[in-house]
């Protein structure tokens, strides 16, 4: 019996590399692909996968929305995050949304494989190295606890504050995230006063301090 896997991933030339990948093991067939969150949720209830491998930044609901959902709707899903990001703050938000492994995509070709077949033993697998990244950076002494501030922040808040940080307007952010302007503004002008800034540059600022958007 093959293990069915859904690639989920914005990029096509990304999933077409996975692909090829995963069609070397005779026991992981790659039934259905999507780029979207939305289209991940559809094809979930649709194909009902052993496994979704799926990145966790794309346009749309984005990634981490999506696991929440399918997770949400199907108890028994088994997610696998494979990424570029590699800051500790991501994993731990995969692995709450609901995921069971995180990944790099600079070590997927290697380990994607196995971390597949020890997801589906019901095992979570996190790349090793990438567990062990402090939550904290040590080097930045600052008054207020930036990392600890966001670490609490709710999914929502987390979702809100990445996009205003990678300069995302707020009628943008409500088109993305299926809400309305005013409750965008009103999560904007929450995460802006828990963080002590006053503007969004400040905000992504601080974003990029801890890595979790690029310059």
């Amino acid at each position: 019996m093959k293990t069915k896997v859904i690639l989920v991933d914005d990029h096509a030339v990304v999933r077409a590399g996975f692909k090829m990948l995963l069609s070397t093991n005779e026991g992981i067939e790659v039934i259905a692909e999507a780029e979207r969150g939305e289209q991940a949720i559809q094809l979930y209830q649709e194909k009902q996968p052993d496994i979704m491998v799926m990145d966790i930044s794309m346009p749309g609901i984005g990634g981490l929305e999506a696991i929440r959902r399918i997770c949400e709707r199907h108890g028994n899903a088994k997610i696998l995050v494979f990424s570029v990001h590699e800051k500790a703050i991501f994993i731990s938000r995969a692995l709450d949304a609901g995921a069971m492994g995180f990944i790099s995509k600079s070590s997927a070709a290697n380990i994607l494989i196995k971390a597949i077949q020890c997801i589906m033993q019901g095992q979570i697998y996190v790349e090793e190295g990438l567990n062990k990244t402090s939550l904290y950076r040590s080097e930045v002494t600052e008054k207020i606890d930036h990392q600890a501030i966001i670490n609490a922040f709710s999914p929502r808040e987390f979702d809100i504050f990445l996009l205003l940080a990678k300069g995302q307007t707020g009628h943008k952010i409500a088109e993305q995230l299926c809400m309305g302007y005013k409750t965008v503004a009103n999560y904007s002008t929450q995460i802006k006063k828990k963080l002590n800034v006053s503007n969004v540059a400040e905000l992504a600022h601080i974003a990029v301090l801890y890595g979790m958007v690029n310059h």
